[in-house]
């Protein structure tokens, strides 16, 4: 079971931090990661394994949703089946 986590928002220190910290709490490894700034702004793309996962996926995604607005970013939490279903359209 894997999902794709994007985070959007305005560049500032501790992003990563704050969203990794997340991960580690929740027990999700990252598979792969991309991130870059783009005129000021900060995107970060991960595919994350949740096979060891410890909260429900319901939850994961009010975690992340949390921490966003929380922090003035947008972070989007798909499962990976979902993702595919929406880019094989």
């Amino acid at each position: 079971m894997k999902a794709v986590i994007s985070v959007v928002g305005k560049d500032r220190i501790g992003i990563v931090y704050e969203a990794t910290e997340l991960l580690v709490k929740y027990k999700l490894n990252i598979l792969d990661i991309n991130q870059t700034l783009m005129e000021g702004f900060f995107t970060m793309i991960m595919l994350v394994d949740l096979s060891a996962m410890t909260v429900s996926f319901d939850e994961l995604v009010d975690g992340f949703d949390e921490l966003g607005k929380k922090r003035g970013i947008s972070i989007r939490v798909q499962h990976e089946d979902i993702f595919d279903a929406m880019h094989n359209i």
